[in-house]
């Protein structure tokens, strides 16, 4: 089971942060996290967590920042979780109702400790992960052998090598955006960080080795009749986390993933002959970050 949630870090000028406790509704009962929860289809991430916290806290936040994006595996299901800063901007405090939390309430450093947290918060606010008790295990739903909408999370990677050229892909025929290029990446296993998935990808791709630097960007794109492999229009969201990475000893590129991939061929462009090839969104984005000087200092 996969899904795909936004949460925010959220402090005030004591330095005390906002957390919620699962209700009884929840998978956990009585165990606090940093508000936030699942992105609805073709929502982008940043708007998930201001509406979470209206839901949650009764409070209208501003995103600040992009924190974090990070995976984890509790009792089979996979969540992608995509972690802003934020900064309240009005509301009153309040529990949510008749929802999956039952309390909100601002909690100082020195009370962290010792306070039932799920894992993925314990790490954001720098305290150790402690096992939790799984729920009762409900039963999955069936899986549609047809399905008519899918959500989907990537990660992409702005991979430059020391002369400064981009790192691209083309996408094979039969899959969405077939003749263009691309950035190297893709979706991420069950039970794989973003980072690492980017980095399998890479070399499945492209034959490289690579080291990931930054975080650049969480971007969304939604497609209402994406033709794939599957042979009729699917309903596709797809959330994308971007990184920097670096490729300090390049090699001719040449895809290595199984034949019948999503990838045609691979290779390196200048900055300028980039700009001249037929590029996704995202590689367009990516390009971008290059020309603008954001791509970090590796």
């Amino acid at each position: 089971m996969r899904r795909i949630a936004a949460y925010g870090v959220c402090r005030d000028g004591e330095g005390r942060v906002l957390l919620v406790r699962g209700s009884s509704a929840a998978d956990l009962p009585g165990v606090w996290q940093i508000p936030g929860g699942g992105i609805d289809h073709g929502e982008h991430p940043a708007d998930a967590v201001v509406r979470e916290f209206a839901e949650e806290t009764g409070l209208t936040v501003t995103v600040t920042g992009l924190r974090a994006v990070v995976s984890d595996v509790l009792w089979d299901k996979h969540t992608d979780r995509v972690v802003y800063d934020v900064a309240v901007r009005g509301g009153t405090l309040r529990d949510e109702p008749d929802g999956t939390t039952d309390l909100a309430a601002w909690i100082a450093p020195a009370e962290l400790p010792g306070l039932p947290l799920l894992p993925f918060s314990a790490e954001l606010l720098g305290q150790p992960p402690e096992p939790v008790t799984a729920p009762a295990r409900a039963t999955p739903p069936p899986v549609d052998p047809r399905p008519s909408q899918g959500q989907r999370f990537a990660a992409y990677g702005v991979a430059t090598d020391p002369a400064g050229r981009l790192l691209l892909t083309l996408i094979a025929d039969g899959y969405p955006g077939a003749g263009k290029w691309h950035l190297p990446g893709g979706g991420t296993d069950h039970g794989e960080q973003p980072a690492a998935a980017l980095l399998r990808e890479l070399a499945e791709e492209t034959d490289q080795v690579g080291r990931v630097t930054d975080l650049l960007d969480v971007t969304h794109h939604r497609n209402p009749r994406a033709l794939g492999p599957e042979g009729y229009p699917i309903d596709w969201h797809a959330v994308r986390a971007t990184y920097r990475v670096r490729v300090d000893t390049p090699t001719e590129p040449r895809v290595t993933e199984a034949a019948g991939g999503s990838t045609a061929r691979a290779a390196w462009w200048s900055v300028a002959e980039a700009a001249r090839l037929p590029l996704t969104d995202v590689a367009a984005a990516g390009l971008s970050h290059l020309t603008a000087g954001l791509g970090g200092t590796g």
